[in-house]
């Protein structure tokens, strides 16, 4: 069986309250991941960052 190495994770954006869900591999990834999305409510790409 394998260990349990991935984690949901929420992504928050950096210019408004969106927030998306996601997995990352906790054991190749250890750093918080900053990602650019779509965010819905400005109607473009702005950078997600992780969230607690």
């Amino acid at each position: 069986m394998a260990k349990g190495g991935r984690e949901s994770i929420k992504l928050k954006s950096t210019e408004s309250d969106e927030c998306y869900w996601t997995v990352k591999n906790k054991r190749n990834t250890t750093e918080r991941i900053e990602l650019k999305k779509y965010d819905k409510k400005l109607k473009r790409h702005v950078p997600f960052k992780e969230a607690k």
